[in-house]
């Protein structure tokens, strides 16, 4: 006799406990197997749910370079692109292949404090140079020419050429040594990152004394940022000798004191327009 296929056999008295105990360790298993795939793709133990781990920097392309008897080999980066007040600052960094501080990162993903004492140790063990392009000159030359111009004079300022430098970014630079951009690099590259951090604690400091000199702008805070409050201190007392005068809040506030109609100004130029080649040459 065939059995109807949709109506489920009768268990046989006694079989059916058994057979439910005999499922159970079958879900087990699954919810063991789950329980495996799940800590696969979590994250490393002491970080958040859906946190990514980031490799730090570290010396293998620098080293790389030695073993093929190219030294010494320079990193450079810049701090201060984004304020509308203040220098940029530039520097670049020769690592003793034997004293590579440890704990070296993008300097934006360092406390301030932890900041302070890799800048320290750089210094005591590593080759540095530092460069800072005024106001005035990013106001002559606008902001990327003048953090090129810093980058390019802070290698030269080294006491030891190198053959090769990592610059953090999309542009080489004019040295006399062969130049090469990474972007992301203060995220990848040690030298570049120490680099990272002279220039973000040098530029801090010199933000710091500006705020003593220039009182009521908040410096030592936002470090000339155009956080709601520095923008609150320009329009209550107006943009000062160290403020970017082409950027587009520091524009405005020249504006509302020279009396220029917005349609006017609008007319004068923008902040990366490209100065004449003649212009340029004479800059570095």
């Amino acid at each position: 006799m065939i059995r109807n296929s949709t109506k489920p056999a009768k268990a046989a008295p006694g079989k059916a406990k058994t057979t439910a105990k005999a499922a159970k360790p079958a879900a087990t298993s699954i919810k063991a197997t789950g329980k495996a795939q799940a800590a696969k793709a979590s994250p490393a133990k002491g970080l958040g749910r859906g946190v990514i781990a980031v490799a730090p920097p570290s010396f293998r392309r620098e080293r790389a370079l030695l073993k093929r008897g190219v030294w010494p080999v320079a990193g450079c980066d810049e701090a201060g692109r984004g304020p509308l007040a203040g220098p940029v600052v530039a520097a670049a960094v020769v690592l003793d292949p034997k004293r590579v501080p440890k704990g070296l990162d993008d300097s934006k993903r360092l406390t301030a404090e932890r900041r302070e004492e890799l800048f320290e140790e750089i210094c005591a063990t590593a080759q540095v140079a530092v460069a800072c392009a005024s106001p005035e000159r990013i106001n002559r030359d606008n902001i990327l020419r003048a953090s090129l111009w810093a980058l390019t004079r802070a290698v030269h300022a080294l006491p030891d050429l190198p053959q090769h430098v990592f610059v953090d970014g999309r542009d080489r630079l004019a040295t006399r040594c062969e130049s090469e951009a990474v972007i992301g690099g203060d995220g990848l590259i040690a030298s570049i990152a120490a680099a990272s951090i002279i220039a973000k604690v040098t530029r801090d400091r010199l933000m710091c004394r500006l705020a003593q000199e220039c009182p009521g702008y908040g410096f030592e805070q936002h470090k000339g940022y155009g956080v709601p409050e520095h923008l609150a201190a320009l329009a209550r007392l107006g943009p000062t000798e160290h403020h970017r005068r082409f950027f587009a809040p520091v524009a405005a506030a020249w504006r509302k004191i020279e009396g220029v109609p917005a349609e006017v100004a609008a007319l004068s130029g923008d902040l990366f327009d490209t100065p004449a080649d003649s212009a340029i040459e004479a800059t570095l």
